[in-house]
């Protein structure tokens, strides 16, 4: 009923309000790719880099990630997971 006196929300891209964004992955490879590499893995130095933050300091990894100071991968970390 109250919509009715006010009228609708106004027309409003929200996730500008909310600063919502959506990180996404992509593996470009085939199936084939992967087993082959895997077959390799253990011959060569593979070194996963990765660095972690809570999830609380989700912008200061977007940050870091935007700018090249991180050489890897930025994992964010839940509370009371490891």
């Amino acid at each position: 009923m109250v919509l009715e006196k006010v009228g609708a929300p106004p027309a409003f891209s929200y996730d500008l309000l909310w600063g919502e964004r959506q990180i996404r992955s992509v593996a470009n490879l085939t199936r084939q790719d992967g087993i082959d590499f895997f077959k390799i893995a253990p011959k060569v130095p593979v070194i996963a880099e990765i660095k972690t933050f809570p999830l609380e300091a989700a912008d200061v990894a977007l940050d870091q990630l935007k700018t090249g100071e991180i050489q890897g991968a930025a994992v964010l970390v839940m509370r009371g997971k490891s």
